[in-house]
């Protein structure tokens, strides 16, 4: 099939040296390079299988109440804002009596 495709250079440089160094043709280089980076490895399904795993232990909090904890977090970080002397900029310290 023929084609027009468009290269970045740098592409286009690479496919070049490998071509260069291979004593192949840039079509063949070119055809070489893509089928080797689309052709799945060792049957595998996809590439994420390739990442290294590590147990990291047990959790130190729970995290079946994960949003909860993110909320008490949130909270203290808003309190400890707040009563550093930044209150100006909390919403109650705007309210007009």
């Amino acid at each position: 099939m023929r084609t027009t495709v468009t290269l970045d250079p740098d592409v286009q440089a690479l496919i070049l040296d490998a071509a260069h160094r291979s004593g192949k043709r840039f079509k063949t280089t070119l055809n070489d390079a893509i089928r080797t980076a689309l052709t799945p490895r060792n049957g595998a399904a996809n590439a994420s299988t390739d990442w290294p795993t590590f147990d990291m232990g047990l959790p130190l909090v729970d995290l079946t109440k994960a949003l909860a904890l993110a909320d008490e977090l949130d909270d203290g970080a808003a309190v400890a804002k707040w009563s550093s002397g930044s209150a100006k900029s909390s919403p109650r310290a705007r309210r007009k009596p």
